[in-house]
């Protein structure tokens, strides 16, 4: 059985500077305390072949953000996990499913303010993408997970814009990389000329 919420608020995370070299660690509830400490976070969006993703209703147990609508997995790695390991570890806690093969899609960093617990999130966080058979086994943990559901991701974009208060505040950011990956760096592309200072 997962473990609860709750019990995870003493767990470390890495705390990193804004290019995401790590600076220190401290505990979860440490780093989420305002004014909040940029920390590494990853969150996980497992697509189905047809192009749908999964989203995870928070439980209400959940201390940031809770029985919000999320992308499928979220989580922070403890100081030097690998980011795959650390994810597919939150996916067997909270759905019961992976290994996944996962890929990052990009970094979204953002600062959110829970107006229910007052509790900040300010992430660092790595945008995973894993793909994963709309009927594949899924056994969310009641603690974790409230809800299930396969959307498209035009549908949660425009629901996203007209219920942004239905969604956890960082869900559009994942949307964003997970629709427009970051091209790896180094490799020129074929759309645009290579100069100084990137794009």
């Amino acid at each position: 059985m997962a473990l609860m919420p709750q019990s995870r608020e003493s767990h470390l995370v890495e705390l990193v500077d804004d290019a995401g070299q790590p600076v220190g660690e401290a505990t979860v509830a440490a780093a989420h305390q305002p004014p909040g400490q940029l920390h590494r976070a990853f969150s996980v969006m497992l697509v189905a072949p047809d192009g749908r993703v999964l989203l995870q209703r928070r439980a209400a147990t959940k201390t940031r953000f809770p029985l919000r609508w999320a992308n499928s997995c979220c989580g922070h790695p403890k100081p030097g996990e690998a980011l795959a390991e650390a994810a597919n570890r939150r996916l067997s806690e909270e759905l019961g499913a992976g290994p996944v093969p996962l890929s990052e899609v990009g970094v979204y960093v953002y600062r959110a303010e829970d107006p229910a617990t007052g509790r900040v999130e300010v992430e660092y966080d790595h945008v995973l993408r894993g793909a994963f058979p709309t009927d594949g086994p899924l056994r969310p943990e009641p603690a974790e997970v409230a809800e299930l559901r396969w959307v498209e991701p035009t549908q949660l974009a425009a629901a996203l814009h007209h219920d942004p208060d239905a969604y956890a505040p960082w869900l559009g950011g994942v949307l964003d990389r997970l629709l427009q990956p970051a091209k790896p760096p180094g490799r020129p592309t074929d759309d645009a000329p290579e100069r100084p200072g990137g794009r």
